[in-house]
Order: structure tokens, then sequence, then C-alpha cells
């Protein structure tokens, strides 16, 4: 079987990093690289030159006649460029979120399954083995869960400009937060029921509409509840910006990441673990804890690079082996109804009541 012939559009932090790991693939060739920017030649070069670069994305599917295309562009042009790469003929891996609205993402879904094409979502943390430890270890504590989960940023330099650019359109608890309310829904199991949320606006280096800090909070149909903090910006502070732990019942679970202090805007270190801290409840006739926690090391775990070699790799898997994502994009489509109904909260002030089907 001939190579997989993939479009890379989008060359900044995430896009450079999936086009390395196609790179490295023998069952798959880069036909183009496409940034309306000098990024799609910074990364030619960084992967040995060679490669087409393009400044227009239709003339690059036009020109490249792509069998998938990897959309790593800002979020608001998600929909769209997904649209035209399955009108075009072709499989395609998008960063989240899917869409910036719910009926968006329907509607890349039931594009893809009308031209019986693959869309496999970035979810990057379903395939670290530390996170599904995370998530197994959590189902074990009993129910309901309490999840707490953030992920705070002290941009600056080009990461700040990175951020403002993103939230031009999208919030940090909306950007971020797909990936780690995903983790709590496979965490709790059951249906999000309601979202109440808060956010303030820290600089005036934004859109008038748009607030560069959020918490939201959701409850789950089982009783379990879980909240979730992104922060953007020079202003931000690190003290707590990497907080992941979920109680139950039967004890905690945590991860345990010291690694990253003073860089909490460094995009590899986002997904790394040093341990985890299994706690245990159960006591003894004296309220003595009858065992001690239990630490799982996490050292020799995946890098950056090898996680998205590893989404890359089950993109790939999903095209030649016609895999079934119904869940994988319901799962993607219920985290981006959650995050979306956060930011309603914030700026109508109220709690959001969730539906099934809504």
């Amino acid at each position: 079987m001939a190579n997989l012939q993939v479009l890379v559009v989008g060359c900044g932090n995430m896009g450079a990093s999936h086009a390395e790991a196609y790179h490295t693939m023998d069952d798959v060739d880069i036909c183009g690289l496409v940034s309306r920017g000098r990024s799609r030649d910074v990364l030619n070069q960084q992967l040995g030159g060679g490669y087409p670069t393009f400044s227009d994305y239709e003339q690059a599917l036009q020109h490249t006649k792509p069998d998938a295309v990897c959309l790593t562009t800002y979020p608001d042009t998600h929909e769209e460029y997904a649209l035209l790469a399955i009108a075009a003929g072709c499989h395609v891996f998008i960063e989240k979120p899917l869409s910036t609205t719910v009926e968006g993402a329907k509607r890349v879904i039931a594009a893809a399954k009308q031209a019986n094409r693959q869309v496999v979502v970035g979810y990057i943390l379903r395939h670290h083995p530390s996170w599904q430890q995370f998530i197994q270890l959590a189902r074990g504590l009993g129910k309901p869960l309490v999840m707490r989960m953030n992920l705070n940023q002290q941009s600056h330099g080009q990461m700040w400009n990175v951020h403002r650019n993103l939230m031009q359109s999208l919030s940090p608890i909306v950007d971020c937060g797909v990936h780690y309310l995903d983790v709590m829904c496979q965490m709790a199991q059951a249906e999000p029921i309601s979202v109440s949320a808060i956010g303030a606006r820290l600089t005036d280096d934004l859109p008038e509409h748009m607030y560069n800090y959020g918490q939201l909070q959701v409850r789950f149909a089982d009783g379990s509840v879980g909240w979730y903090e992104a922060g953007w910006g020079p202003m931000i502070s690190e003290t707590a910006y990497f907080v992941k732990d979920v109680i139950g019942p039967h004890g905690s679970v945590s991860i345990m990441a010291r690694h990253n202090e003073g860089r909490s805007d460094n995009v590899g270190g986002h997904t790394r673990t040093e341990s985890l801290r299994l706690h245990h409840a159960a006591l003894d006739e004296e309220n003595n804890f009858k065992q001690p926690d239990s630490w799982i090391d996490c050292q020799d775990e995946p890098d950056h690079l090898a996680l998205c070699l590893s989404e890359q790799r089950y993109f790939v898997q999903a095209i030649k082996q016609q895999l079934d994502l119904k869940q994988h994009l319901e799962d993607a489509l219920n985290s981006l109804r959650i995050v979306l109904a956060a930011d309603e909260a914030v700026r109508s002030q109220r709690t959001v009541i969730l539906r099934s089907g809504s």
C-alpha cells in the first residue's frame, strides 16, 4: 500500500510536533506545509528541507491532493478547514477543540460520516500511560468523585503572542478545558447535568468580550463534581498552576509534578508527571490509617514528541483499519459542550443546565 500523503496545516507548536512525528513514520509522507507566516519555512528547515510549502490552504489542497489533512490552526478556523478537507476527500486529524461551537462540531461529524472519512481529535492525554493510570485509579475510589484540576500559564514572550491570538476566539477554560473535562468524563462515567463558571479580564490587551482567567464547576448525574481553572498571561501566578487531584469515598489520587516550576507556559511540560500518589482512606479501630499512601513512579514516560507520534499512529490505524470512531467523536462533542456551557455561564452569570443531546 502506498504511503499516506498528509498535508500539515498550521506550523506552530503542535503543528511542528505532529509534522516531526509524520517525518519519522515509514508509512506517511508529508506532501506540504501550510501557514500564513514564516513558520512553515522554519519548520521545513528543521525537518531538513525539501517539503513543498504554501501560504494558502485551499490552493495547497488543490495542488497536493492529500489523503489526509492535519489541522493545527487557530480554533476559529477548525470547522471551515475540516469541512473543506472532507469535501476534498481527505481524512482529518484536528487539534482540539473540534469547533468553536457545538453545532459546528456536529456539522464536521456529520460531513465525515456522509463522506465515509475518518476524523480524529487531538486529545493527547488519551495516549499518555500515566494519565490512563490516573483515570483507572480514580475509578476505583468509589462514588461520588471530587475532581480538581487546573492549568494556569504565566505566559510571556512568544507564548503570550500565541495566547493573545487564541483569545481572539476562545477563552482559556474553553481552549484547554476540553482536555481535562474529557478526563473528568472518563473518570465519572456519568452524564454531566449542570455547569457554573466565573471569569475575569485581567488585561486590556484583549478583545472587550474576552477574559483570560476562568474557573468552571461541573455536576454529574452520579453526584460527582469537578472544577477546572485556567488563566493565561504575564500576570498569572505559578504558585499552584498544576493541580490534578481526585477524591472519592475510598481515598484520593494525585499527579505529582514539580518538574516545570517557573515554566508554566512550556507546552511539553503540560503532559508530564513525576509520580502518582494514591491515598487510602480506610481507618482502623483507633481511626489511624490502615496503610500508607502508595507512590507510583512515572519517570520513565513518553515525551511530547512520543505522545504526538502515538496520536498519529492511531490516526493512521483509524484510516487503514476503518476503526469505529463514533465514541471518540461523541466524547469530543461532550467535553466541548461542557466548556462552551461554562463560557456561557461566565457571560450570563448563571448556571447552565445540560441535557442529553443538547
